[in-house]
């Protein structure tokens, strides 16, 4: 149970007192509830769920009707979640009932009843995104398609505008869930309503909907289109829209900059959602929790690793503050700063913090989700590099080569379900084949290492370019390989320095990953008896390591953000660079 027993919210004693009152004589008092105001009801429910009375209140959440009640009170919604993610915890099914009777209720909503079938439009809106901001994506979906289908019996423009808005948070979940074929179709279906309101002469911001195909086209790593769309929702952000709706189109814009190595336009982007979540929603709220992972996104991609860490800290002692443990949002939260830890201790062997924050993500996962979603691999790939590199250092033969069998199995599995997924030809097919390329030059079955290494780099190069990051990384890994276990000297330098030439291109003469370059090229020089070339790699790397110093010496707190610019500012900001790169 989450800790928030302290009813901040709470005007004065006497109040609360009244509240402990009702609490304690529940049964006699239930059936009057439903006459207090919604924000009395809310508080005697989460009186109840301070006490642990949690049967009581499941009783009272899995009713529709009191539920919608519930969710009227959007003030106290962090408070909602604590309460609501409990009861699931103490095995409730609440969203599933929920969900069902929400559909039942929409086959009963007579169309002809403009006030009822506003209602359970409305319900619908608050209901699904009730269970889309708490991770529950199949309830979720469930109550859109109910709702969407409600909404298209009737084809005037009012419910054309909102079936459109509809198609936009049922996108939302579909892509936070990893349907992506039914996203694509939801899409479609979202643009056939853009086309009748425009034709309708209507006036349609597309922002959050080219912001969520953005989020598709990522996803599916087809980085030159979501870069395309993020520019679309870019132009469209106006001040009339939420301040959630601009968050979102802010960090998801950031990432699709982050992949095409746009880092400046990515910077401006993500430090304006991160300010605008934190004035708007406040320091403990889901929706900053969302734009510091995509920060901390950013951070790691930029080669500020220690900064990274910190804000995927933050980010996931909020979520779990609001959702407790057993949450999607707080699986992919460990998933996140496992990956981050083990980046960052990579060259101290220190994979401790990496490694229960990876379990803690795949149970969690595993607990909530089927054994063949997508979400899986990417967690399973994360806990696979940390007991590989525990492996190597364990000393220990037995160990090791148990390591080393779990990691395999692990990479095997992400790598079938990448492929289901995405087919052969994607990027992320392509990583899963350079970890196995990693592993198998771990485990010295140094032929199958080369191949995969090989598959990693021609899909890499196809998809993306020849001086990408991704590419970089692929051709440092079979560097090592040819340099440490099958002796094609001339074949390691020349991709050694293919490398280098990236990592400087793209981060600078301080970039962390440069550093495995030069000592990989140092360590050929001095293996094939070149003393001026060892000599020179040699001082390279030691001033590598006085500028790495310097930079570190220099970094600050991530989190301590302070601008005068507003989004317009941003936005425009953002498109004068743009116009001046090309």
């Amino acid at each position: 149970m989450a800790s928030a027993c302290v009813l901040e919210w709470v005007p004065d004693s006497l109040y609360n007192t009244a509240v402990s009152a009702i609490v304690a004589l529940y049964s006699k008092y239930r059936k009057e509830l439903k006459s207090l105001p919604e924000n009395v009801q809310f508080d005697v429910y989460y009186k109840l769920y301070n006490k642990g009375r949690l049967c009581e209140l499941a009783l009272e959440f899995t009713e529709l009707e009191l539920f919608a009640r519930v969710l009227k009170v959007s003030n106290k919604r962090h408070l909602l979640h604590n309460c609501f993610q409990a009861v699931l915890d103490h095995g409730q099914r609440v969203t599933k009932i929920l969900a069902n009777a929400y559909s039942q209720h929409c086959c009963v909503t007579d169309s002809g009843d403009s006030s009822s079938r506003e209602k359970a439009i409305q319900l619908g809106f608050s209901l699904g995104g009730f269970f889309s901001d708490a991770g529950w994506y199949p309830e979720a979906e469930q109550v859109f398609r109910s709702c969407l289908q409600l909404l298209k019996q009737t084809q005037d423009l009012p419910s054309i505008c909102k079936a459109l808005e509809c198609c936009i948070r049922l996108l939302h979940t579909l892509n936070a869930y990893c349907k992506f074929d039914e996203a694509e179709r939801t899409w479609q279906e979202a643009q056939g309503f853009v086309e009748k309101l425009r034709a309708a002469d209507c006036v349609v911001n597309s922002a959050v909907l080219h912001s969520e195909y953005c989020t598709l086209l990522f996803a599916k790593s087809l980085y030159n289109e979501a870069f395309r769309y993020c520019c679309n929702a870019l132009e469209e952000i106006t001040p009339s829209l939420p301040p959630k709706a601009v968050v979102d189109v802010l960090r998801q814009c950031s990432k699709a900059c982050v992949v095409k190595r746009e880092f400046k336009k990515a910077e401006m982007l993500i430090k304006c959602a991160v300010q605008h979540a934190r004035e708007n929603f406040g320091p403990k709220h889901h929706k900053y929790s969302d734009a510091l992972l995509d920060y901390g996104f950013y951070l790691l991609n930029v080669d500020a690793i220690c900064q990274a860490v910190q804000v995927y800290q933050a980010a996931l002692d909020i979520r779990i503050a609001v959702f407790g443990g057993n949450n999607l949002h707080v699986a992919i939260a460990h998933e996140d700063l496992a990956y981050c830890s083990y980046v960052h201790e990579y060259s101290s062997g220190k994979f401790d913090d990496a490694e229960e924050h990876a379990v803690k993500a795949i149970e969690i996962i595993t607990r909530l989700l089927p054994e063949d979603h997508l979400l899986l691999a990417s967690s399973k790939r994360v806990k696979a590099l940390i007991l590989e590199e525990i492996a190597i250092d364990s000393h220990n033969k037995e160990l090791e080569d148990r390591l080393l069998q779990e990691a395999h199995d692990l990479h095997l599995a992400s790598l079938q379900l990448a492929k289901k997924a995405f087919g052969e030809d994607n990027v992320q097919t392509a990583k899963h084949y350079g970890n196995l390329g990693r592993l198998y030059q771990s485990m010295h079955f140094y032929e199958e290492a080369e191949q995969m290494h090989l598959k990693a780099i021609a899909i890499k190069e196809r998809l993306l370019a020849p001086e990408d990051y991704e590419v970089a990384l692929s051709v440092g890994h079979l560097a090592s390989l040819y340099n440490y276990d099958m002796q094609k000297f001339d074949d390691a330098e020349k991709l050694y320095k293919r490398s280098v030439a990236i990592g400087r291109k793209l981060f600078g003469l301080g970039y962390s990953g440069l550093e495995y370059d030069y000592r990989g090229l140092l360590r050929l020089y001095q293996f094939t008896g070149n003393t001026d070339k060892a000599y020179e790699y040699s001082l390279v790397l030691h001033e590598w390591n006085r500028i790495r110093d310097h930079t570190n010496s220099e970094e600050k707190c991530p989190l301590e953000l302070t601008t005068d610019e507003s989004v317009t500012d941003v936005v425009q900001r953002f498109f004068a660079v743009m116009s001046a790169d090309s």
